[in-house]
């Protein structure tokens, strides 16, 4: 039987040309060119997500994140989570460096974050330089998540709170360089006028930067903190 030369890979097809003589010679040819490819096997597709494997950002997040980067935000992704009820963090960052510390900050929605570094950058803290007179060296919040219904309001009380999506800060003080306490519970109605005229100035510029901002003005739930949501609503207390 005359041998025939086909460009086949694999040590399979060279045994069974070595069987030739005992083979029909479209046996060879079949086997040859089914099996005798030595290109390696096409990667397994898993079908499970490695842990914290979270969907990619909506485009509306993506630009949110690269105004973030762009602005010299320092954050970290947090993953998508849906904890029941309507209580949800989706889109949302851990900011990790704004300017100055900021303490009690959990997950934020990346909007939140835009607006919140913004108003701490270009307004907090310039006033309480031209106003108070001392550079901001801190923030304190009461945090940002919190799966709980809307407080202090009993006609929403039944409407989840923008906290239930992480779309809500709580701003309670300010340390400033030269050692003060700035806060919302005993300044908000202090008998200075300059610290009064930091309060405006900080609260006006909220009202630009966020959807809703509750203030003391706003209800006794709010006597100690400042509520930011980044929403819609333009309502400002």
């Amino acid at each position: 039987m005359r041998r025939a030369f086909f460009i086949v890979g694999g040590a399979w097809c060279a045994t069974v040309r070595r069987l030739a003589a005992a083979l029909p010679a479209f046996v060879l040819l079949a086997g040859c060119l089914a099996g005798g490819n030595d290109r390696p096997p096409p990667p397994r597709q898993d079908a499970g997500r490695p842990f914290g494997y979270r969907a990619p950002p909506s485009a509306q997040t993506r630009a949110c994140l690269g105004d973030l980067s762009r602005d010299g935000i320092r954050y970290s992704p947090v993953p998508d989570q849906n904890f029941g009820g309507g209580c949800a963090i989706a889109g949302a960052v851990s900011l990790l460096d704004i300017g100055v510390p900021v303490t009690g900050l959990g997950a934020m929605r990346c909007g939140l974050a835009r607006a919140f570094g913004g108003w701490v950058r270009y307004a907090v803290a310039p006033a309480a330089y031209q106003i108070l007179g001392s550079n901001l060296v801190r923030v304190e919040t009461y945090g940002t998540y919190a799966c709980r219904a809307v407080i202090g309001n009993a006609a929403a009380a039944n409407r989840l709170s923008g906290h239930a999506v992480a779309n809500a800060v709580d701003v309670a003080a300010f340390v400033l360089a030269d050692g003060r306490r700035v806060t919302v519970a005993r300044d908000w109605r202090s008998a200075s006028e300059q610290m009064r005229a930091f309060w405006r100035a900080i609260h006006a510029s909220a009202c630009k930067r966020f959807g809703t901002v509750l203030s003391p003005d706003y209800n006794p739930a709010h006597r100690d903190h400042l509520h930011l949501e980044d929403d819609a609503a333009g309502f400002c207390r």
